[in-house]
């Protein structure tokens, strides 16, 4: 374990924004020494700041992680920079909101780097460590996109969906070792993800939550005997549509249908 006296030392990557922050604010107060990772660092500055005031030994990286193996050496430097991590958070994620029809494989690339590949090179860096000490929890955040494929998010949904696979394997591999893995399963949050230059717009303009409701049963998630969580709760949705494809099949077209008379007004 490390040897932060107020808690544990916890990684969160993606942490200049959204769910990644929220989280991060979030360990901060409850004592954590919190690791932030992110690309901006003008933004991740101001959030350590907070950070710090209940969280001193807190620090922040500046980091892109659409490279795996840089993903990989950042997080044994982070480890050593602490003497160990309790717990880990792979939280970055990138959206990709493009009819399969238009996706270039680049795209596709670029959404499986940085929402599957760098998550697991990660993992793969420390759980060898983990396991040397027999504690640690890893803690992968998927999305309700990676239990059911959405309209337009072909790359999106398929990163997920590996991510998801990913975790079950891994927890099974890891169980009764003293490693254990955690999945979480986010829904319509209200972060940056739905509204980036370089996607189609949603097909969903709904309600959102904001991170700062779900960030607490994220860190609660760490300690539970639960594997996975979905947050807000929508499990009733997946059960839905594995029991019924079909009706899920003209769920998805009756959105793409309103989506697309909503362009043409």
């Amino acid at each position: 374990m490390s040897d932060n006296e107020r808690g544990r030392t916890v990684l969160v990557t993606g942490a200049s924004s959204g769910i990644g922050e929220a989280v991060a604010r979030e360990l901060a107060v409850r004592g954590d020494t919190v690791a932030l990772v992110a690309r901006r660092a003008d933004r991740l500055d101001a959030i350590l700041a907070d950070c710090r005031i209940t969280s001193p030994n807190s620090q922040r990286w500046s980091a892109d992680l659409a490279d795996p193996a840089g993903a990989a050496q950042l997080a044994l430097q982070i480890w050593d920079h602490f003497d160990g991590l309790d717990v880990v958070i792979n939280n970055a994620a990138v959206p990709m909101r493009r009819h399969v029809t238009k996706l270039t494989l680049d795209e596709v690339e670029r959404t499986m780097r940085i929402n599957y590949f760098s998550p697991v090179a990660i993992c793969l860096a420390l759980i060898p460590r983990m396991l040397e000490r027999s504690s640690g929890t890893i803690v992968n955040v998927s999305s309700l996109g990676g239990r059911l494929g959405i309209t337009t998010e072909a790359a999106y949904s398929g990163s997920k969906f590996a991510l998801t696979g990913w975790s079950e394997a891994a927890a099974l591999d890891l169980d009764r070792s003293g490693v254990s893995v955690k999945l979480i399963h986010p829904g319509a949050i209200d972060t940056e993800i739905w509204d980036q230059p370089d996607n189609d717009a949603p097909l969903y303009d709904g309600p959102k939550v904001p991170p700062s409701e779900i960030a607490g049963a994220i860190v609660d998630a760490i300690d539970s005997a639960t594997f996975e969580h979905y947050l807000p709760d929508m499990k009733a949705v997946i059960e839905m549509k594995t029991a019924d494809f079909d009706s899920f099949m003209i769920t998805m077209r009756e959105l793409t249908d309103q989506a697309a008379a909503k362009d043409k007004a």
